[in-house]
């Protein structure tokens, strides 16, 4: 299927995907980045699913989640009457369970269910056997359970069931997982977690402060950016998958299932602005934990309880979705040096601050340490914002935000009465803003660049503005966004670099890599709110609408966008695109 075709339910601990026919391709257990027990979604289903539908029809005649939850409702009309299949994930006491419950609307409908369980993404086959009525899956260090009263036949390592259900009948089956050394964990009551679920999330929905005109699109985005919330430390995930492509048949297939500083910070402003402060709180204590050490040992990212080493590798033996091979697991970027996240950091701080975070003497000590490392290594080259596999480069958007940086502890010492060398900060804060105006800038073609003395342009250019580096009405920030439209934007979308595309063997000079990508929407979301500040409101507020328009039936979004095949591409549902959604929503309200 479509990568939109998939809609995601999960328990803030980890997710799954569940596609328009009714089938989890995808659920990763324990946590968001243990190996997974369902994989289909990057192989085939050799490597694991579980369908659940009425016998013969695949994809459903309408699909929604209940309200403004995370409890999907699936629903199929036949020839012999109405079901629905609800699907959800219940916020975890212990073990994780995925519940999925057939509901009979009206008339009788055949139902059938298959369900291969693949531990370790796909390779082991679990030894199933039949205890007191219910199935019971082991393989190495993964145990599952299966409770339904529908008898599920095994043979040729799946099994099978089919049954039928008549209008006001519900028919449950509980997924669960444990560590296979410990005992059968308790069983739970469906019908009950149902209805706590529904009311937890409709009670965490109803605390959004936004009131504007996009309000259900920027209330499914905060949920979606809750539900990659890990929730035991605060860590937000990037996506709950890898190796979703970024361009079909292609290598650029990244593993997102962990927390990038960049990502959660952007998260975490756009949490505070829509009223959610309690989420920023629980972020901070992650982040604290996760960079405590040596200012010098900071990473870009982490694994979703801080952890460091995060090896990149391939898993062979999956073909990858629709053949975009290799599958990755772990992710390289941790080593990178990306400057722009001391930016990020101190800036969602300052902003959550206030936004009415209380303080943290301790937070505050270590933000000073970290910029005192920083303050001497600002002006190194980086692999910056969009992690290039190529040569380091002076990054312009790394040195705004590194201004950004300086900005915000002038800031927090100005405005929230916090202790500390301000004359420091300001004095750094002038010496990055004027060698971006001296080596960033080209001033025959009235636009900053990608990198310092590079002809290349690049969408993160749009941040200028946004970030308070320059004035909207300044004519080298008009002049940029200018550019950006007239070099970078095709069918309707910003790209974020030129690529190289048209000859997919060759390897890009800026991010080392062959081959092209979609649009990756979080940059045409900066131009919807760079047209707003520059007082194009109505091209921005029509850019957004288009963008807004492109969430799948449930209100999802990956990571890019392809203009020609209008498909979704990329990592999904992806955080970064979500985000600013949500930013540029409260932008545009004014």
């Amino acid at each position: 299927m479509r990568i939109e075709d998939y809609a995601l339910v999960g328990d803030m601990q980890s997710a799954a995907l569940v596609g328009r026919n009714g089938s989890v391709d995808w659920l990763c257990l324990p946590r968001f980045d243990s190996p997974s027990c369902f994989a289909r979604l990057l192989g085939d289903e050799s490597n694991g699913f579980w369908r659940l539908a009425p016998t013969g029809h695949e994809e459903a005649t309408r699909r929604a989640y209940a309200g403004d939850t995370l409890v999907l409702e699936t629903v199929w009309e036949t020839p012999t009457g109405a079901v629905k299949v609800i699907d959800f994930m219940p916020p975890r006491s212990a073990n994780p369970d995925l519940v999925r419950i057939v509901e009979g609307l009206s008339g009788t409908v055949e139902m059938s269910t298959e369900i291969r369980i693949r531990f370790d993404y796909g390779r082991i086959v679990p030894w199933v056997r039949r205890t007191g009525g219910h199935l019971h899956a082991v393989g190495g260090p993964d145990s599952v359970w299966i409770h339904s009263p529908v008898h599920l036949q095994g043979g040729d390592y799946r099994h099978e069931a089919t049954f039928s259900v008549s209008a006001g009948e519900r028919v449950p089956f509980m997924f669960t997982w444990h560590p296979s050394h410990h005992p059968e964990p308790e069983r739970i009551d469906p019908l009950e977690q149902l209805r706590e679920t529904v009311a937890m999330w409709e009670a965490w929905s109803s605390r959004c402060g936004y009131r504007g005109p996009w309000r259900d699109a920027v209330v499914r985005s905060l949920i979606t950016l809750k539900a990659l919330t890990y929730s035991p430390t605060g860590g937000i995930v990037a996506a709950p998958t890898t190796s979703l492509p970024e361009h079909l048949g292609g290598v650029r297939n990244w593993d997102y299932r962990y927390c990038w500083l960049r990502d959660a910070a952007m998260t975490l402003d756009a949490l505070t602005g829509s009223g959610y402060v309690e989420e920023a709180d629980a972020w901070r204590s992650w982040l604290l934990r996760a960079i405590a050490g040596r200012p010098e040992d900071i990473q870009v990212l982490y694994g979703v309880a801080g952890e460091r080493r995060l090896p990149e590798t391939t898993l062979d033996w999956l073909s990858g979705y629709e053949g975009s091979r290799p599958v990755r697991i772990g992710n390289g970027a941790a080593t990178q040096l990306q400057l722009d996240i001391y930016g990020e950091v101190v800036s969602a701080l300052y902003e959550a601050r206030k936004q009415g975070m209380p303080p943290d003497d301790h937070a505050w000590a270590m933000i000073t340490a970290v910029m005192r490392f920083f303050e001497h290594n600002w002006d190194r080259p980086d692999e910056g914002l969009w992690e290039v596999r190529g040569p380091r480069r002076h990054f312009v958007h790394s040195k705004v935000m590194a201004w950004v940086a300086a900005d915000r502890m002038v800031r927090v010492i100005e405005e929230l009465g916090r202790k500390g060398d301000v004359e420091r900060w300001r004095g750094l804060r002038d010496r990055i803003h004027m060698e971006v105006c001296e080596k960033g800038y080209d001033p025959v073609r009235n636009t900053f660049t990608q990198s310092y003395g590079s002809q290349e342009l690049d969408a993160a250019l749009l941040q200028i503005p946004i970030v308070g580096f320059l004035p909207p009405d300044d004519p080298r920030v008009t002049g940029t966004i200018d550019a950006v439209e007239r070099e970078l934007m095709t069918d309707g979308f910003v790209l974020r670099y030129p690529t190289a595309e048209h000859n997919p063997a060759e390897h890009n000079p800026v991010d080392g890599l062959p081959g092209g990508e979609g649009a990756f929407l979080a940059c045409s979301f900066w131009l919807a709110e760079a047209r707003a500040l520059t007082g194009r409101h109505h091209e921005a507020n029509q850019l957004f609408q288009h963008l807004v328009n492109l969430t799948n039936d449930v209100g999802l979004l990956a990571e890019e966008y392809d203009p020609r095949t209008h498909r979704q591409l990329g990592n999904f549902p992806q955080a970064f695109s979500h985000i600013h959604l949500i930013r540029t929503a409260l932008a545009l309200r004014g």
